[in-house]
């Protein structure tokens, strides 16, 4: 009979592994982020990461950036599709798109800007439709497209054509490939493309990816036709347990997990992974978790986790993750209450049965083992607890204790149980009492099975906590509502003999909300105010010595001692550890959160089964968690910091800093001394943005922040990731930022300095020039105070002066009337004078023409000696100078040099011109002027006409007065 059960049993779980081989029994993290999330297009095509750990994902709306805990999007210049991403040494972005490449790099404010390579292509070749491959080589970049590869080196680019179409393009130990439809696969050596080899299985195969395998193999994937080894010598076909789906469902992409993993994406079939020898080793699709079983691109980041670009969305599978889930029932996911290995099989007990799944015995990691999950029969129901006694699996069902035999549970008892406890631990153990709905339960073990002996009588409570002292044959047992309870039982574990209640009057903080555990074999109490003792000396319970320091005031509900004598607790729904093997001098324990399973466990009904450090296993409110504890404390990655956004508070398009801090031309981790922001007054509102990307522990991730020059102090560790700073006074900040993870390392502070000017008013030119008026304004009352002193002086001399002045004036009033005295005696006597010669003139012209008349009427011949010489007299007298050398001594003397002035303005003035002008100046009539130079009054027009043609005047300005400006003239 067992032979055919235990057929049977193995029946089953074939054809349960049969049906799910491909899936792990637990699922590690998986994190979906839709395009309603980061705000990009549905579609995602490539994906990867920088130096800084910051992802970058070739999207339909451009390139789309994460840093943990913001997304970016960033277009391209004509608007069209990201179809990859690749990142160099120098951090540039490189990125190729619809007739579009080119690369990202931040400006100097650490924005990142777009930088087009198409004017570096030939006009004429500028069409080529989608890039779809990019590779870099040291500093070369190629990309390709269907109908041409571009190669970029130098600032310059070179343009490959194939015989067909280039479908592939890849690199592998150092070497660059490309395959061309229908010809093979092709190298690139020195700047050319030569056939490698082109064997039948690629003529209808197109190639998708290539990775390293060993040493000098590469190992190939195709679109439709599985994988291959690749070596220098030839191509061979690598076989797999998974070649159907690969030929069936598409490899789109892959990449390398570890040193012996590989995962592969597929069109139809989601994620596959395998290992060097072709075994399957686990399965991700959307029936797993993903959003889309359609993959287009996948990344293993630097912390050892998978990005996946999906046909619609991003995920991100956290594999290397120590911490994953455990789902009996996928459709279901019932909530899981215990869990037991018995004989290589994991049983899950949960809210709707028991369930099953053979594990594979080479796995250290049970979670690495084959999902192969069925339900056991019979045990429809909740399932308290499951333990193994006498070799032979016990479960505490919500129907009673029942057996488990194989694929089948047998019922031994019919109320409901939660848990067992041997009151020896002699193997076998022939006594065992269990905790049920209505009190205690004597079940005994002879010749191989179970018995039920009754209830104990005497007590009804439903007990949920037990444990026994075969000492004292007491059996310490609790009720959440009721208090401890102390029960003496009969040597034969058939009847309670008697009984006490501890509560708050024993010690306790309160009656109620009290759990009993077995822990460092000492009885413990979880309470409301942390962890008691049993002091048996006193028949009272104090605070435990040993963890009252740490878990001081904390609420605790659940209590389990590991193997390696760590202590596994729950304190309101947070699950953390009292971890005994990282002591140090201070403390012999330290104490570690699992933030990751918050509010996720089930509250009141706790369950964590520490098999090992491999394998803990912890019921949750879907399913149950397994944690590789061992692994959990060596992905110790130190936390990393990055400032994202600084840009002012409330303002659009106010970016000040875009998450590159920048050296010159290179991307560096620090701020650079030389460029600190210079902030006007105006602009003091500040807003900060940061994250790490530890993508898969974000939920550990805490952040402290400092802003140097207004804040005293750190602040608190929490998880925002942004801060505000508004109405900064003016003067010199460095903002500081650091992060945790929960096992409580630190990253480096990264620091951003800034400066906030102060307004004009209060700058040190304002105060430069408030000092100088000030010092202008004593030298003022200075002078001020000199000079009433002064005025007080003077005023003494003032009627003095006065007087002095007056006597002064008088003098001086003497001399001007003398020197007018003087003019005036100049001016009558050149009046006089001039008067004199036009007299004279007048006289002799009467005389000559008596003369004349006299020789006419008296018929004097012409030749008259007596006439002659008379009228020899009267000429000579004419033209005599003398007295016309008087007349402009004292012209000179009376009008300042008349004629010097003259000479100097019009030096080509002949004297009887400028005798002209004096005689014009003294406004003479041409008829007196005619008889002063002895000429005519014609000859004196015409003079007066020359002059003005010398002199240059027009024919509106009048003479006479012209002559007295100049006269007039210093």
């Amino acid at each position: 009979m067992n032979q055919k059960k235990n057929l049977l049993f193995l029946i089953l779980l074939f054809i349960s592994s049969l049906a799910l081989a491909q899936a792990p029994l637990a699922l590690p993290q998986i994190v979906n982020y839709s395009y309603g999330q980061y705000k990009g297009g549905i579609q995602n095509w490539d994906v990867a990461q920088d130096q800084n750990g910051i992802l970058y994902f070739g999207n339909n709306d451009g390139l789309l950036t994460f840093n943990g805990r913001f997304w970016n999007i960033y277009h391209l210049p004509n608007f069209t599709v990201v179809r990859s991403v690749k990142i160099d040494a120098k951090n540039r972005i490189f990125v190729g798109g619809q007739d579009e490449a080119g690369y990202f790099f931040p400006n100097e404010n650490g924005v990142l800007t777009y930088h087009s390579l198409m004017h570096l292509i030939p006009e004429k070749e500028r069409k080529f439709a989608d890039i779809w491959n990019i590779v870099i080589r040291g500093d070369e970049v190629f990309f390709r497209s269907l109908s041409k590869i571009l190669h970029f080196k130098d600032n310059r680019i070179r343009i490959y054509k194939p015989e067909t179409q280039w479908e592939f393009l890849g690199t592998g130990n150092k070497e660059v490939y490309a395959q061309v439809k229908g010809k093979g696969l092709m190298i690139y050596k020195n700047g050319i493309w030569q056939p490698l080899y082109n064997p039948p299985e690629l003529d209808h195969a197109e190639i998708t990816s290539i990775l390293p395998f060993r040493r000098d193999t590469l190992l190939v994937t195709t679109l439709k036709t599985g994988l291959f080894k690749m070596s220098s010598k030839a191509l061979t076909p690598f076989v797999t347990e998974v070649d159907h789906l690969f030929h069936n469902d598409r490899i789109y992409c892959a990449t390398q997990v570890n040193s012996e993993w590989y995962a592969f994406g597929s069109t139809s079939t989601g994620i596959l992974i395998i290992n060097k020898n072709g075994k399957m080793i686990q399965k991700y699709s959307y029936e797993e978790g993903l959003q889309k079983d359609n993959i287009r691109g996948l990344l293993i980041d630097q912390n050892k986790s998978l990005w996946v670009a999906l046909d619609d969305g991003i995920d991100l599978i956290g594999i290397n993750s120590a911490i994953k889930t455990v789902f009996p029932d996928k459709n279901k996911q019932a909530t899981g209450y215990a869990i037991n290995l018995f004989k290589d099989v994991l049983y899950v007990g949960t809210s709707n049965g028991l369930y099953a799944s053979k594990v594979d015995p080479d796995q250290k990691d049970i979670s690495l083992s084959k999902r192969a999950f069925y339900e056991v029969t019979n045990a429809k129901g909740q399932v308290w607890g499951l333990q193994e006694i006498n070799g032979q699996l016990l479960m505490g069902h919500e129907d009673g204790i029942f057996l488990i035999e194989g694929v089948k549970a047998r019922k031994i008892t019919s109320a409901g149980t939660w848990l067992f406890q041997p009151v020896s631990w002699v193997y076998p153990a022939k006594d065992i009492l269990a905790g049920n709905y209505f009190g205690l339960l004597h079940l005994s073990f002879n010749e191989g099975k179970f018995e039920n002996k009754g209830q104990l009588p005497g007590y009804t409570d439903s007990f949920r906590f037990l444990d026994f002292d075969a000492e004292e044959n007491t059996a310490w047992v609790s009720h959440p509502n009721r208090g401890i309870y102390k029960l003496k039982i009969a040597p034969d574990y058939s009847r309670i003999l008697n009984s006490r209640i501890y509560g708050k009057q024993d010690g306790l903080p309160s009656t109620l909300h009290n759990y009993l555990y077995r822990i460092k074999n000492r009885r413990i109490i979880s309470t409301e105010k942390g962890l008691y003792e049993y002091d048996p000396k006193n028949d009272s319970f104090k605070p435990s010595p040993l963890f009252n320091g740490a878990l001081k005031n904390i609420q605790i509900q659940y209590l389990k001692e590991d193997n390696q004598g760590n202590v596994w607790f729950v304190s309101n729904k947070r699950v953390g550890i009292v971890d005994f093997s990282q002591a140090s001098a201070s403390k012999p324990f330290n104490i570690i959160y699992l933030p990751e399973l918050n509010e996720k466990v089930v509250g009141g009904f706790e369950s964590i089964y520490p098999l090992n450090e491999e394998n803990i296993f912890i019921g949750a409110s879907k399913g149950a968690f397994h944690i590789n504890y061992k692994k959990y404390k060596e992905n110790t990655f130190k936390p990393n910091i990055l400032l994202g956004v600084v840009k002012l508070f409330g303002k659009k398009d106010s970016i000040l800093f875009g998450g590159y801090f920048m050296n010159g031309d290179q991307v560096t981790r620090q701020q650079n001394s030389k460029h600190v922001l210079q902030l006007s007054h105006e602009h003091n509102s500040l807003h900060f943005e940061y994250s790490s990307t530890l993508f898969e522990q974000q939920n550990n991730i805490e952040f402290s922040y400092q802003l140097a020059g207004f804040d005293k102090s750190w602040s608190e560790w929490n998880a925002k990731s942004e801060k505000d700073y508004t109405n900064l006074p003016p003067g010199n900040y460095t903002f500081k930022i650091k992060s945790r993870n929960n096992l409580g390392s630190e990253s480096e502070a990264s620091a951003y300095r800034f400066v906030i000017q102060p307004a004009w008013y209060r700058s040190i030119w304002a105060y430069l020039l408030y000092l100088m008026v000030a010092i202008v304004g004593i030298y003022l009352l200075f002078k001020w105070q000199k000079i009433k002193h002064k005025k007080a002086q003077e005023k003494l001399s003032y009627l003095h002066q006065l007087e002095t002045d007056r006597n002064e004036k008088q003098i001086a009033d003497l001399k001007n009337e003398k020197l007018e005295a003087d003019m005036n005696f100049k001016n009558r006597e050149l009046a006089a004078m001039t008067m004199h010669l036009v007299e004279r003139g007048k006289v002799l012209s009467r005389i000559k023409d008596v003369i004349s008349m006299l020789v006419k009427k008296h018929d004097v011949p012409d030749n008259s000696q007596s006439f002659r010489h008379l009228l020899r007299l009267i000429r000579d007298v004419e033209k005599g100078d003398q007295d016309r050398e008087q007349f402009t001594l004292h012209f000179n003397n009376v009008n300042d040099d008349f004629f010097g002035k003259l000479k100097d303005l019009f030096p080509d003035l002949t004297p009887n011109e400028l005798k002209l002008c004096a005689y014009l100046k003294m406004n003479l009539s041409t008829k007196e002027i005619a008889q002063l130079m002895n000429i005519t009054p014609k000859a004196v027009e015409v003079g007066r006409y020359r002059l003005r043609k010398k002199l240059q005047l027009a024919t509106e300005v009048n003479l006479f007065d012209f002559l007295m400006d100049i006269a007039n003239q210093k």
